[in-house]
């Protein structure tokens, strides 16, 4: 068992476009002996944005704290602390912090994927 703050994790900052102002941290991952999932926490500095990008995994993502956006089938959709959104393999997404606060996320992604 594993049972982290998960700021200990260790942490990659993206600021080169495509992606900017990102913070990801692999929280459970293969490192920890999960076979099946991977968590992620993702943090996004006001007007910070990942990448838009597809690939052939799904997503899994609950918002854990502040205000954005996520594109999705050519549209800008709202995300606040609370959502929960479900990417399938293969869908153009992208996530934008809108609000003046950090943007904080935790993303699953199954195993055998780019960890991050």
């Amino acid at each position: 068992m594993k049972i982290i703050q998960y700021t200990e994790s260790e942490s990659r900052v993206f600021d080169t476009l495509p992606a900017k102002g990102v913070t990801g941290r692999v929280v459970i991952g293969q490192a920890d002996g999960a076979k099946n999932f991977c968590m992620r926490v993702f943090e996004l500095t006001p007007e910070g944005h990942t990448p838009r990008h597809t690939h052939d995994w799904e997503h899994e993502i609950f918002v854990h704290s502040g205000v954005g956006s996520v594109y999705r089938e050519g549209q800008w959709v709202p995300i606040r602390a609370g959502n929960v959104v479900f990417v399938p393999p293969g869908e153009e997404h992208q996530i934008k912090n809108t609000g003046k606060a950090l943007l904080v996320f935790v993303c699953l992604i199954p195993a055998g994927a780019p960890e991050l």
